[in-house]
């Protein structure tokens, strides 16, 4: 099977319900993204941080997976297919998506503070109580800006190996994710999704720019792709 490789954003996720942050003029959840979102804010209130990803947590059990999500998983009858997504929510997984990558972290789950290597699944409220085994504070599973992205280099890889790259809901104003198709092999085409769709410069591949909803504009590539197999 080819590997098809796609790179999904908030775009995709926003057609469950969740709402995103860089259509609001830098709002989210009526938050500044930096007071919840970044590694300064954590310093500065872990409470109101705890509080915002404990909303958020029971906000992502009330949302399913939507058309988008659940084409990707069936596209996986056809091709070995990789997804690398910006989103922390679980929404892939839930649509079926056996290989998914999570570049900025997970919201379902939680890590020690002082060892980034113990994580745990975690549905419910996180608080201040709550400590790894050696007695230091728990936070969200989340890469804030100001961080690095750890599961970059797998990107990457990912990236350079893929016979086929799909980008989805993104506005590809988030680095590093959004050089990953800079990454790829210039002889493999580039499909970009998105209804408002970013400008790509500097790109050697073929780009194909389909302007809708990833609902949409995935059901238009599925029916390309699957015809030519």
């Amino acid at each position: 099977m080819k590997k098809l490789v796609v790179l999904t954003g908030a775009g995709i996720s926003a057609e469950s319900g969740i709402k995103t942050f860089r259509d609001a003029d830098g709002l989210w959840e009526g938050h500044d993204v930096m007071e919840v979102a970044s590694a300064i804010g954590w310093q500065k209130n872990p409470a109101l941080m705890l509080d915002f990803y404990n909303k958020r947590r029971k906000q992502l059990q009330e949302v399913q997976p939507n058309r988008g999500h659940f084409i990707l998983a069936e596209l996986e009858q056809y091709f070995d297919v990789h997804i690398i997504t910006q989103n922390v929510d679980n929404l892939h997984e839930k649509a079926g998506s056996t290989n998914v990558l999570h570049l900025h972290g997970e919201l379902l789950k939680a890590r020690s503070t002082k060892d980034e290597n113990y994580i745990l699944d975690w549905e419910n409220d996180l608080n201040e109580q709550h400590r790894d085994l050696k007695g230091f504070p728990m936070r969200p599973h989340i890469v804030w800006f100001g961080e690095a992205v750890p599961a970059m280099e797998d990107a990457i890889d990912l990236a350079e190996q893929a016979a086929i790259f799909v980008v989805v809901g993104t506005s590809l104003q988030v680095y590093p994710a959004a050089s990953l198709m800079h990454y790829t092999r210039p002889e493999i085409p580039i499909f970009y999704i998105d209804p408002k769709p970013a400008s790509v410069i500097e790109l050697a591949n073929a780009l194909e720019i389909i302007p809708h909803n990833g609902s949409d504009g995935l059901k238009i590539l599925q029916n390309r792709l699957t015809k030519l197999i």
